[in-house]
């Protein structure tokens, strides 16, 4: 990744408000998709990065009176915006298998976004542009212990809360094996198919994420 242009200018908040500043998109606003209070709004991506990256209204210069903390999650914004799509290139990696690109995604946030122990039904590569994330993953053969929603639309999410275990409720996921990691600037980690994983930001965060077939 140490070729892409995405690496020193992603860096700076005043190079993606030049260039892509003015188009809307969805924030997630609260702690996570599982979590009560959670919610999303539309915003510009200029007020965006005011606001829940650098942490001051955008017309007032004050704190932000919404404490809630803003993600830009799974976002397939290189379709709204040809610049930072060419800030990036796709992994060689993604020819493997049948070699179809699913989705491109980034995930842009400050310090503490958290996406919920869930599993992917693609191979993924998760590409670390700015700061760090602490991953954590566990194979498909801990999801009978891992208590997955049986209905809706998180099937493939967790019940269990890795930031407050409830083993009175889940008491088969204590001692589960697992493998974490810290990924760094610069760095791709590899998600197979159907692997959970449970991703939080350590600092500001910019990640972009290919899933392919």
């Amino acid at each position: 990744m140490q070729h892409w242009p995405a690496m020193t200018r992603w860096q700076k908040p005043a190079y993606l408000k030049q260039v892509a500043g003015l188009r809307t998109v969805p924030v997630e606003l609260g702690d996570h998709y599982l979590q009560d209070g959670w919610g999303q709004c539309l915003m510009p991506l200029r007020d965006f990065i005011v606001q829940h990256i650098l942490g001051k209204d955008a017309s007032l210069g004050k704190e932000v009176a919404d404490k809630r903390r803003g993600y830009l999650a799974q976002h397939p914004l290189f379709e709204q915006i040809p610049e930072l799509a060419r800030d990036i290139m796709e992994p060689e990696y993604c020819s493997l298998g049948e070699g179809d690109m699913q989705s491109v995604n980034a995930w842009f946030g400050p310090a503490g976004t958290v996406t919920p122990l869930h599993y992917d039904p693609h191979h993924n590569l998760l590409a670390q542009v700015v700061g760090t994330k602490y991953v954590r993953l566990y194979p498909p053969s801990a999801t009978p212990r891992l208590y997955p929603f049986e209905e809706g639309l998180t099937t493939n999410s967790s019940q269990v809360d890795l930031d407050a275990p409830d083993l009175a409720r889940f008491p088969d996921s204590e001692g589960l094996p697992f493998l974490d990691t810290i990924l760094s600037e610069g760095e791709m980690l590899y998600i197979p198919p159907k692997w959970w994983h449970y991703v939080r930001s350590v600092n500001i965060s910019f990640s972009v994420s290919f899933w392919w077939k």
